[in-house]
């Protein structure tokens, strides 16, 4: 059948079975925006503020049903506004496709206008990118970039396709998307083997998981193989929720701040289990100490990650819940549970840091707000102290439940964020703990879902300071402060329902608590101003440069 290439473009998004697409239309996509209004009745198309939000969007949508997020914008200004988006779900390996329209092949090249060469400027922080000179090569672009997104380790895939593609008619033929397997093309039984022989020598194994974890829907395979060999699972920020908040041997998070249980584990492990995470800075310190009493056995998908930051014993290398299933299998039951009862006294030892106010506090206002939301709820974060007391605090049970940008740390990310992960999960709530610094810087989506009628509840975090840098000023600068104290004159009651939205201040736990009650009753998003002081500080923490278990638990000023 003949169709236009932006005709063939919805085809192509139908075969592939996406039912929702976040974007903002401009010049060079009014033909894909024309098709798109053809395709209305089965395409949901979700206009966002801007294309930044959308883009965030489209990754919270794929984090949260670990399907491809989608994302249409324009040439130059709106193909640019999806370069911090891309970048962010390129750093943590979410799927997604970007579809971009570029000026007509005759004006390629001439700085036409809102001519912007984003095959070049987004190639470093895509999985690929494609450019479509032709009509007739839009299908065989769609059906690749969203197979490339998905296999293997995931990430975005941008297809750029010029005006004159969009418009020009060609055949086309409807074709079954290309399946997607576990990647175990490097799986090897010598590489099990060695695995084995390390798991079963091993007196106190320890397992580091992160996102990869969730990436690969391996959380049940995680946790039975930690039972079966009798190891406690720290994880990264990213793995959060690949292991249940409230199984007895989940030590939290590892690293710049991550629990002393987990940094003495990690100190006194004799075998460190590595799945599915990068080891960054944030997590190993200063790499030349870490885990040095340890051998480790590095569990990954994407070989470029063995060796890059911290040395392996032995790795094994493909589809995570694959290797996790056959560990777990085969490897022997350890029957000595000393190790795991040490685990447990650490636990007792250690408690999380709570710092004590009569105001709110964050480990109150999270704990609140967790009591009064369902057990599958999706937290959705923005990056700072925030983020990293909704980590450490918030008793996150299922996969895909919590969402956060990891690598980029992206402020600005959770709003977008929130309306992908309500978007792809209508019937689950969503709560977005965010910053005033974050909220700030996209706070133009809180539109969006006040168009879109999305019940979602944003915590607004308001210490009236960008406190995360603020902290590092503190403890590392001499006391500072210098352009983190920003005294905007915001009322944020006002602002919200000027956008649409229901409001609430609340500056002690009883005004929280009511605020919270209302906000789960409500339809339609709701925005708590919460007023926390200053300094609280989000520890422990690992000054840059230290070692993983040199951890602050006060800050004096």
């Amino acid at each position: 059948m003949i169709k236009t290439g932006a005709q063939i473009v919805m085809e192509c998004l139908i075969e592939q079975g996406v039912d929702t697409v976040f974007g903002y239309p401009g010049g060079t996509v009014i033909d894909l925006y024309d098709a798109l209004y053809e395709y209305s009745d089965k395409i949901n198309h979700v206009l966002t503020a801007h294309e930044q939000g959308a883009a965030h969007a489209a990754d919270g949508y794929a984090r949260s049903t670990g399907k491809p997020g989608v994302v249409f914008a324009t040439s130059g200004p709106g193909a640019t506004n999806l370069v911090t988006g891309l970048a962010t779900a390129h750093m943590d390996s979410i799927p997604m496709v970007a579809i971009t329209g570029n000026v007509n092949i005759n004006n390629l090249g001439t700085d036409a206008f809102q001519e912007v060469d984003i095959y070049g400027v987004t190639f470093p922080i895509t999985k690929y990118s494609f450019i479509v000179k032709d009509q007739k090569d839009i299908a065989d672009a769609i059906r690749k970039a969203f197979y490339i997104a998905q296999e293997g380790r995931p990430g975005p895939v941008l297809v750029d396709i010029l005006k004159n593609a969009q418009s020009g008619k060609t055949e086309y033929e409807p074709a079954v998307p290309k399946k997607i397997l576990p990647k175990n093309d490097r799986l090897t039984g010598e590489a099990i083997e060695n695995a084995l022989e390390l798991i079963n020598e091993s007196k106190r194994p320890m397992i580091f998981a992160g996102g990869g974890v969730n990436i690969a829907n391996a959380s049940e395979s995680l946790v039975k193989f930690a039972d079966k060999i009798g190891a406690p699972i720290s994880l990264s920020m990213m793995g959060i929720g690949g292991c249940p908040s409230d199984y007895p041997y989940y030590t939290g998070m590892l690293g710049m701040h991550g629990t002393k249980v987990s940094s003495s584990a990690v100190s006194n492990c004799d075998l460190l289990i590595v799945a599915g995470a990068r080891l960054s800075e944030r997590v190993t310190g200063n790499a030349k100490t870490f885990a040095t009493h340890a051998k480790v056995l590095h569990l990954d998908v994407d070989p470029a990650e063995i060796d890059k930051v911290v040395a392996s014993t032995t790795s094994v290398i493909g589809d995570l819940d694959t290797i996790l299933s056959i560990l777990g299998e085969k490897a022997e039951e350890k029957t000595d549970n000393s190790w795991r009862e040490q685990i447990l006294n650490w636990k007792r030892e250690y408690p999380t840091v709570i710092e004590e106010s009569e105001a709110i506090t964050p480990y109150k206002l999270i704990q609140a707000a967790a009591a009064r939301l369902p057990e599958d709820a999706i937290v959705v974060t923005d990056v700072g102290q925030h983020q990293i007391w909704t980590a450490q605090y918030y008793p996150v049970k299922c996969p895909r439940s919590f969402i956060s940008s990891g690598g980029l740390g992206t402020m600005g990310f959770g709003m977008g964020a929130a309306i992908g992960c309500k978007k792809g999960n209508p019937d689950r709530k969503v709560v977005l703990f965010t910053g005033d610094g974050s909220f700030q810087m996209n706070c133009n989506e809180l539109v969006t879902a006040a168009t879109q009628n999305m019940d979602i509840i944003i915590v607004l975090v308001n210490n009236s300071v960008l406190g995360m840098v603020r902290q590092w000023q503190k403890l590392m600068y001499k006391q500072h402060y210098s352009q983190t104290t920003h005294n905007r004159k915001i009322d944020y009651v006002k602002f919200a329902e000027a956008f649409g939205a229901a409001g609430y201040d609340a500056s002690t736990m009883e005004e929280f608590e009511k605020a919270m009650d209302a906000a789960v009753k409500s339809e339609g998003p709701v925005l708590i101003n919460a007023m926390i002081d200053k300094d609280f500080s989000a520890l422990p923490m690992v000054p840059p440069g230290n070692k993983y278990n040199e951890q602050i638990f006060k800050i004096e000023v």
